[in-house]
């Protein structure tokens, strides 16, 4: 937060480490995969004009954190599942309102589709966020 704007500068390597962290389980208390939640929360909100042309890559790795938390059976306590949804689904929101409503569209194919409740409900608040 910082930096501001100026983290456009890093945009690139920034994203390869956000990427690889929401990728990897790191233990029962997800500690990386939260606070890179909020990194990327945070970059989006500082970056936003930059965030159109990585929406690609970023909805797909957030859409596959949401499926992977809720398919994990895993050690990791449920408040934890609970705020690596929130915080994934936190990111869409933040998402669809810089790139003016595109994850809203790309999504709604997605959200019909799938049976899976818990996900649902996350893209479900995705869809209703203004």
């Amino acid at each position: 937060s910082r930096l501001g704007i100026l983290i456009v500068r890093h945009l690139k390597r920034l994203e390869r480490v956000i990427l690889g962290y929401l990728e990897v389980s790191d233990g029962p208390e997800e500690k990386a995969r939260l606070g890179i939640l909020e990194t990327l929360q945070c970059t989006i909100e500082h970056a936003w004009p930059r965030m159109p042309c990585r929406l690609p890559v970023l909805l797909k790795a957030l859409l596959r954190l949401l499926w992977d938390v809720h398919t994990e059976r895993g050690p990791t306590p449920e408040p934890v599942r609970a705020a690596l949804l929130h915080g994934a689904t936190q990111c869409l929101i933040l998402l669809d309102r810089c790139c003016q409503g595109q994850v809203k569209v790309l999504l709604e194919g997605v959200h019909s589709s799938c049976e899976e409740n818990r996900v649902r409900e996350c893209l479900r608040k995705v869809q209703e966020s203004t």
